[in-house]
């Protein structure tokens, strides 16, 4: 049996898995767990690129699976708990806007 298929089969599986991760930390409402998920999962990626045991690869995909699970549950979460944009994400953000269709920040008055 030749391990050339195998090795394409866990490269397939690898890529797939990299693009699932990537996708999945874009639905973060926040914008440091967003930043925070892509950096994670590309750091992981990029360790293991070299690995050349197909049992270690399958064991890293199979942990990948699971903090895909994780990361789908996390972002469910996260969307419950929307805050406004942060000024890094671009985009206006505030309470009012003024004439100009600039924004009017509302003082505390607490």
């Amino acid at each position: 049996m030749s391990s050339v298929p195998a090795r394409s089969s866990t490269a397939f599986e690898a890529r797939s898995l990299y693009r699932s991760l990537l996708r999945q930390s874009r639905q973060f409402a926040a914008y440091n767990f967003r930043e925070y998920a892509r950096r994670r999962t590309r750091d992981a990626f990029q360790e293991h690129k070299d690995e050349g045991d197909e049992r270690k690869a399958q064991e890293l995909i199979q942990r990948g699976l699971k903090e895909l699970q994780i990361l789908r549950r996390q972002t469910v979460i996260s969307q419950f708990f929307q805050l406004d944009k942060l000024v890094v994400e671009g985009g206006k953000t505030g309470k009012q806007t003024g004439d100009a269709g600039g924004i009017v920040r509302q003082k505390d008055t607490g």
